[in-house]
């Protein structure tokens, strides 16, 4: 039977909302033709036993019809289908339906998200899908509300203020709707604040409980759990928050009745600032199993206890039966960020086994009895005030990008990531009202102008997807990427895993062997996932396509290691035999490096490094080497005209477009010690270009009075047409 008749034969919720449309039972159990949840069932196993497009058929997958996004941000969104309609979140937490057999647009809403809040987020302006309840839809916006729009019509029913506005707090995730509540968590720990998740009422938005995941300051914390965790801590690490931040990962077991949340880093990531260096620090790095009614406490596992290195546990979980030593048992398992995977009883919170899916430095291994890691005593560089190369950085062995499991293959996909971070100590640290509040030196790494240093960087930065076996805990089969930062996966009953990847494909492998079978160029980087659905008799397969997300802004040079990336945001609807054709992206030629000669000082360039990594890094890119996303500072005119630049930077000229003024964080002074930074580095890698032969264009003439307006039109110029930056 088609999920369209299932759903229409609805009469009432299973879960009592009162209202047709989806839900629990529909979640829990899968609708074969429909995606009705965010890794499609509650288990987030994001496989789905469709099988018309299998190994022996994929090789006839066309393109069915496309439409072009209106924003021109990193795209991570998982779509939904329900009764024939695909929706969609983009960039800056808009919102589109469209026919999922015809691509016809149904309707959209924009929760209009300010540009500002744009410096809120470390990671790009992403979301990350919906959920659905009943005929409603549920959307986390960038800026922090939930907001329940109605299904049929795209209109807003109800919107809750979820964060407090004032804090650097961000949405990102897509919320989970069990029992009637919805769940939503949040972002922010890189910038200083304390993590929670909260549920609301599906129908009316009131607030049913919330789950703090770091306690407050002594003497504040009612619930047991937080006065256990209390003791764990040391020090005011009240004072920036402590972090904990839940901003991704969820699952749900009916049988149980526990909810399984992922929680963050800590606050600032450096724990000889944040608890003087000791204790565990629940519940940073932890999966926590809470009781979707009331939000109670049930059990948790710390993956990282004392975590200092932004080694989050908000990667994907997912549930699954497994056969373990002769015996079955009902498992959780996970990729964090750490580098080691994990399978737990997920009635108990027992450790099974864990083992590292890519090579780790900061542990030797994990106790085989607690799950703890071993660690390598070098990793705590705030004891050591040495540097050390993190491996896997912050950036993690696997980051929010989701997995995938078969129940047919037994094996688990990650996309994996292999890349390093030098962590240093910020001795001179001081907490700050915007950009990264770590307490680690974000430009102790930065690249330098040495192409074998970047070389040897690169070579070693990669990404693979593994077929894991989780019950032997070793790689079955392994396919090596150019870069880190590719796309999430999908499992299918037809033999297949579906990945899109940094290189502009979407590709097709063989789930048991890993053989490549199918490849779609589709223009721009993949990040995002991709899902399949049925409609008629006709399987399908969806992917929302855009190059973005923290490896797109913050490495760098290595941000475009597999080649140039563009974004070129698209939804994408694939089946057997289709055949449209996308329309040519808009070409934009790349602006010159050809920066005024250096005329500051040493000792500029030092103070402009530091203040460059810290507050500008994020978003334009490691050593002021864009992504290809945001504006590449090194070829911007405004930046060779000192008062444009103080326009910008420090008053906020071009806040409309999300550069805010950092006036309450950098004096002029300091912002004239970043321009100067930026100058310089664009004069060293003009020199590296001229050494390689490649002859620099010509630069554009800015007169000094124009150069905010040439600062606008050029954040403008490289966006696409009519798209929002």
């Amino acid at each position: 039977m088609s999920g369209a008749l299932i759903l229409a034969g609805c009469t009432a919720s299973a879960d009592g909302s009162g209202e047709a449309g989806v839900d629990g039972q529909l979640i829990a159990q899968g609708v074969d033709s429909e995606w009705l949840s965010y890794g499609r069932t509650y288990d987030e196993q994001r496989y789905s036993p469709l099988d018309q497009i299998n190994r022996e058929t994929v090789g006839k997958l066309g393109l069915a019809w496309s439409q072009d996004l209106d924003t021109s941000r990193g795209q991570e969104s998982t779509p939904l289908v329900i009764d024939g309609v695909i929706y969609i979140t983009t960039a800056w937490s808009k919102v589109r339906a469209y026919d999922a057999k015809t691509g016809k647009q149904l309707w959209g809403y924009d929760p209009e998200v300010p540009g500002s809040a744009g410096v809120k987020g470390c990671c790009d302006v992403v979301n990350r899908g919906l959920a659905a309840w009943g005929g409603k839809l549920y959307l986390g916006t960038f800026d922090g509300r939930l907001v329940a729009l109605d299904r049929k019509t795209g209109k807003p029913l109800w919107i809750k203020e979820t964060v407090d506005p004032t804090k650097p707090y961000t949405i990102t995730g897509a919320p989970r709707v069990v029992k009637g509540k919805v769940v939503i968590g949040n972002g922010g720990a890189e910038m200083g604040v304390r993590g929670y998740v909260t549920a609301y009422d599906a129908e009316t938005g009131e607030q049913a409980w919330r789950f703090y995941t770091v306690p407050d300051a002594p003497g504040k914390n009612e619930a047991k759990y937080l006065k256990d965790a209390e003791k764990t801590w040391h020090g005011e690490y009240w004072a920036e928050g402590g972090g904990g931040t839940a901003w991704d990962s969820m699952a749900y077991d009916p049988e149980l009745d526990l909810l399984y949340i992922g929680v963050g880093n800590g606050s600032p990531w450096n724990q000889g600032i944040r608890s003087e260096g000791k204790g565990d620090n629940l519940y940073l790095s932890s999966i926590v199993a809470i009781r979707p009614e009331t939000g109670e406490y049930v059990w948790h596992f710390q993956t990282t206890p004392g975590e200092t290195w932004d080694f989050t546990a908000t990667q994907s979980i997912i549930l699954a039966d497994l056969e373990i030593e002769g015996k079955p048992r009902k498992v959780l398992m996970q990729a964090p960020k750490n580098g080691f995977f994990y399978v737990i009883d997920r009635e108990t919170g027992q450790f099974i086994s864990g083992k590292n899916f890519v090579p780790v430095n900061w542990a030797t291994g994990l106790d085989p009895k607690t799950g703890r890691p071993i660690e390598n005593p070098e990793a705590r560089y705030y004891k050591t005030g040495k540097m050390f190369i993190g491996s896997p950085g912050a950036g993690g062995a696997h980051s929010w990008h989701p997995m995938a499991y078969s129940p047919k293959d037994k094996l688990v996909y990650i996309p994996a990531q292999l890349a390093s971070l030098p962590y240093f100590p910020d001795k001179d640290w001081k907490a700050k009202p915007k950009g990264f509040n770590t307490g680690v030196d974000m430009s102790a790494g930065a690249m330098p102008a040495d192409p074998a240093v970047r070389k040897a960087a690169a070579d070693a930065t990669k990404g693979e997807l593994i077929a894991w076996d989780p019950v032997a805990q070793k790689a079955r089969w392994k396919v090596t990427l150019p870069s880190v930062n590719n796309g999430g996966v999908l499992a299918t009953g037809g033999g297949l895993v579906f990945q899109g990847n940094m290189k502009s494909n979407l590709v097709a492998y063989a789930s048991d062997t890993g053989k490549e079978l199918w490849s779609y160029p589709v223009q721009t980087g993949v990040v995002a996932p991709p899902i399949t659905y049925e409609i008629d008799g006709t399987q399908y397969v969806a992917l929302v396509a855009g190059w973005g997300g923290i490896w797109a802004l913050a490495p760098g040079i290595l941000s475009q290691d597999g080649g140039p990336v563009r974004n070129v945001s698209r939804l994408l609807v694939f089946k057997l035999d289709g055949k449209a054709k996308l329309s040519e992206p808009l070409t934009l030629d790349e602006l010159p490096l050809d920066p005024p000669p250096f005329a500051g000082t040493k000792e500029q360039v030092a103070r402009g490094g530091y203040r460059f990594g810290r507050f500008c890094s994020t978003c334009h890119g490691d050593a002021a080497i864009g992504g290809g996303v945001l504006p590449d500072l090194r070829r911007s005119g405004f930046v060779q005209d000192h008062d444009a630049f103080q326009q910008v930077v420090h008053d906020g000229a071009l806040e409309d477009l999300g550069m805010v003024s950092f006036a309450d964080t950098l004096t002029p002074e300091e912002v004239e010690d970043v321009r100067q930074y930026i100058i310089h580095r664009a004069n060293e890698d003009k020199a590296l270009e001229a050494k390689s032969g490649k002859a620099p264009k010509a630069a554009p003439s800015v007169p000094a009075s124009e150069a905010t307006k040439a600062a606008a039109q050029i954040v403008k110029d490289q966006q696409a047409t009519g798209r929002r930056p």
